[in-house]
């Protein structure tokens, strides 16, 4: 063989490396590119049809959290899918029932008492920071008197249409029990539905979709079990403990916070910014009831890292708490507020693996250095010759 065929096929090992990372890079830039562009096109999809689809997307995840009680009904009281199902309703109705005896009358006249005390911890409030801030204050409620709060409001058109929209939306969660019902009815045949819909693929790319839609609804059902039972039990904890400590509205707030844990972190950082004021400014309020609230929002969240988590979660996402919080503020921004921050820890955990999984796909060459074994071809004379 000539020097010049042999200089031609040898290539420098450097050069081999240079050519593997740009077609990393360029696979990477290109795939980041279309997902973010996905993502922009479902965002603002989403955006469009909120109404509709959050109602769906409400039902959908209750279905999968609700299932597997679904397929206990079957199983044990040997029942057929239409009579598990409504069975858990009567179920679900009749707790609803007993929750609202037991609660409501507390919940009412817990209500009514802060409504009474607003008036007043606003007045403590004022009275507080302008003495706390005697230059500041003053500059503040000037600048607030100033202000043409006239011109911010929205005029009468655009009122008529935020108050469709919010109506709207009232009516679409209406819909989400009949949604529901029919979401658990249909069970696993969802599935064959969605393969019968891939006709124009091979085999082994149905199943491969399929595979992966499977991996998605397993990330999504783990964490809304997981978390909804997680956060209805916190809510309850704090709850009880507020109303122990003489907190206003002590079974609203408690249960808000608890439900706001669906959201990593966000029940913690809502009740430290927004209820501390309301317990140092109540009329019996101050710096001892501050401290108990602090003791019993501590304490509930000892309880959900030390106990809670470990039991319950058993960190099925994988993530690390800091890509958790960039994730929640990312798709909160890409997908309109609280539904991307709800599904910010299922859908990055799907996106991890999806990323796995194509890496997995492409050949080994890309991510090793090992010298390459190049094929002659006629070009050189030399059929089927190895080097």
């Amino acid at each position: 063989m000539s020097s010049e065929k042999r200089a031609y096929i040898d290539l420098a090992a450097g050069e081999k490396r240079l050519l593997r990372y740009t077609i990393v890079a360029l696979s990477a830039v290109t795939l980041v590119t279309t997902i973010v562009f996905i993502i922009w096109v479902f965002g603002q999809i989403l955006a469009a049809l909120h109404a509709l689809v959050f109602p769906l997307a409400m039902a959908g995840v209750l279905a999968l959290v609700l299932f597997p009680v679904v397929e206990l009904f079957e199983r044990h009281l040997r029942m057929n899918r239409l009579g598990a199902v409504v069975s858990l309703f009567v179920v679900m109705f009749g707790l609803f029932l007993s929750l609202m005896v037991l609660v409501l009358p507390t919940a009412i006249y817990q209500g009514s008492q802060f409504i009474q005390s607003v008036p007043g911890i606003a007045e403590r409030g004022h009275e507080s920071l302008s003495y706390s801030f005697p230059k500041a204050f003053p500059i503040v409620e000037d600048a607030i008197s100033r202000m043409d709060i006239q011109s911010m409001l929205p005029d009468a058109e655009e009122a008529t249409d935020r108050t469709m929209k919010y109506l709207g939306f009232l009516v679409g969660l209406g819909f989400v029990p009949l949604y529901l019902f029919f979401a658990l009815l249909s069970g696993n045949s969802l599935k064959e539905n969605i393969k019968g819909m891939l006709f124009l693929f091979t085999d082994k790319r149905q199943n491969e979709v399929l595979y992966l839609g499977q991996v998605f609804i397993d990330y999504v059902t783990a964490f809304f079990r997981g978390q909804l039972t997680i956060a209805l039990i916190m809510g309850v904890m704090m709850a009880i403990g507020f109303t122990v400590i003489g907190l206003e509205a002590a079974i609203y707030i408690g249960l808000v916070l608890g439900l706001l844990n669906i959201v990593p972190y966000l029940g913690f950082i809502v009740g430290v910014v927004t209820v501390m004021p309301i317990a140092y400014f109540q009329p019996d309020g101050g710096s001892q009831l501050v401290m108990l609230v602090l003791a019993v929002i501590a304490v509930t969240q000892l309880v959900e890292s030390v106990l809670l988590t470990p039991k319950i979660m058993a960190d099925r996402s994988g993530l690390h708490p800091a890509l958790v919080v960039i994730s929640i503020l990312f798709w909160g921004i890409v997908l309109g507020g609280v539904v991307g921050m709800i599904l910010a820890v299922p859908l990055t955990a799907f996106l991890l693996t999806l990323g796995r999984h194509v890496k997995s796909q492409l050949p080994t060459a890309i991510w090793t250095d090992e010298p390459e074994r190049l094929i002659l071809t006629d070009t050189f004379g030399d059929n089927n010759r190895q080097t």
